[in-house]
């Protein structure tokens, strides 16, 4: 009797289990981790979150999203990943390329998923964009330059010198530096490069260029971007035009931008997330690229610079702001 009672008991417990044990498999967790926080990397994590919605899961019913800023440390970010890796989610977001490289060098098996990346090979990611057969793929940004220099020249018809601030130890920055040099040049445009370690270098470094350039260039460099109102400052109390690679900048006070809604590569960061959820392995999914670009203009920040925009160039932008 006693063996039955407990043999009976055990099948009951296994039988209430069963449901809740069927329950947790079907929960998946998400980790997303930027190496700062600010608009463009926000609009990445937003995106990841609203595609997975879109797609059927429900946040804290069958979906958990963990999130972490690493406050623009590396060593924070070093940390994170490794609590990550510590809690096993189903697939790591890694928005920056500090923070993917953090979480590719703690883990050869949770799938992660980069976004947000100018040059994934560059950061030793990935070898190509082509299947990884490792645990990564991703989303990079990267922009193609000749487009970038065109749009440079519309805005500055008459451009000669261009003005850029740049974090040194941000691969991202440098390879869109290197690029700008080489292909500048081919068209007699100088560019004044002024490096900025810390985000606290950022002012210093925008005052530098006063009287020396016909505009300022500026790109999704994280210290550049987390001080970017430094930047708008001497912009507008020197009528320099300041221009972006990220449409969010035109909302902080650039004169315009050209590139890709950091939204968009959120959404399309999220579907690699859900391919890989579905079952897919991320080493067997060839990275992408962010998919459109726009040209968004700033008009009250043209009249704050001195720019004179042509009927031409704002009929052609895709959103116009502080029209009057």
């Amino acid at each position: 009797m006693l063996k039955k009672s407990i043999s009976s008991v055990l099948c009951l417990v296994i039988t209430c289990l069963t449901p809740f044990i069927s329950y947790a498999s079907q929960v998946k967790t998400v980790a997303i981790t930027a190496i700062v926080e600010h608009p463009s990397l926000d609009e990445i994590r937003d995106g990841v979150k609203d595609e997975l919605i879109a797609q059927g899961y429900k946040l804290n019913d069958n979906l958990i999203i963990q999130y972490q800023s690493a406050q623009g440390s590396s060593a924070n970010a070093a940390q994170i990943a490794k609590q990550f890796v510590a809690n096993k989610p189903d697939v790591i977001v890694a928005i920056a390329t500090p923070s993917a490289q953090a979480v590719a060098a703690s883990t050869k098996t949770i799938p992660l998923v980069f976004a947000g990346i100018t040059d994934p090979v560059a950061a030793k990611l990935m070898k190509s964009f082509s299947p990884t057969g490792t645990n990564i793929t991703g989303i990079s940004d990267y922009l193609e330059i000749q487009p970038q220099i065109a749009f440079m020249k519309k805005i500055v018809p008459n451009l000669k010198t261009v003005g850029y601030v740049y974090s040194p130890g941000e691969v991202n920055s440098t390879i869109v530096l290197k690029e700008l040099q080489e292909q500048l040049i081919k068209q007699n445009i100088n560019i004044v490069a002024v490096p900025a370690q810390r985000t606290a270098d950022i002012p210093t470094a925008a005052k530098s260029l006063k009287g020396k350039v016909d505009l300022i260039y500026t790109t999704t460099d994280n210290n550049v971007v987390s001080a970017y109102e430094a930047l708008v400052k001497v912009a507008n109390e020197n009528k320099i035009p300041l221009l972006a690679s990220f449409p969010d900048a035109i909302e902080r006070g650039a004169v315009a931008a050209f590139g890709m809604s950091y939204y968009d590569v959120g959404r399309q960061s999220g579907k690699l997330v859900i391919r890989i959820l579905n079952g897919e392995k991320p080493g067997q999914i060839a990275p992408e690229t962010g998919q459109e670009t726009h040209l968004v203009i700033n008009l009250e920040a043209a009249r704050r610079q001195g720019v004179v925009l042509s009927n031409e160039v704002i009929q052609s932008a895709y959103r116009v702001i502080n029209a009057k």
